[in-house]
């Protein structure tokens, strides 16, 4: 019998296509999505340690660019399951999922910043 409850669990998250199982509202993912569409950095993640080393590069590699912007560290899952990282910490340049899952160091942030800001 547990094999079928998975089973069906499996089911109703394909059919809502929401990564919660449609457990979030309509009014707070499309907050989400549109604080998803605004320009800007952010860390992703739940506070933890890679999270904060992750923030803690992104800060100096802005500052080793000359780039004065704000890093956002979003905690919420809705807002992150928005961008549809399933791993974190991960870390969004403009509305723009660039890396996820790791921790990255401050040279790789600034090839990237380089990339997707030109």
């Amino acid at each position: 019998m547990g094999l079928f409850h998975l089973k069906k669990e499996k089911e109703e998250t394909k059919e809502t296509g929401c990564c919660c199982g449609g457990n979030c509202t309509p009014e707070a993912m499309e907050q989400a999505e549109q604080e998803k569409a605004q320009a800007g950095i952010k860390v992703l993640g739940s506070g933890c340690t890679k999270c904060s080393q992750l923030e803690a590069a992104t800060a100096e590699a802005l500052k080793e660019l000359g780039m004065d912007t704000t890093i956002d560290h979003v905690t919420d899952f809705e807002k992150i399951a928005a961008y549809g990282v399933m791993s974190t910490p991960a870390l969004i340049v403009d509305g723009k999922v660039v890396s996820y899952g790791k921790v990255l160091k401050k040279d790789e942030v600034i090839g990237i910043l380089k990339r997707v800001r030109g």
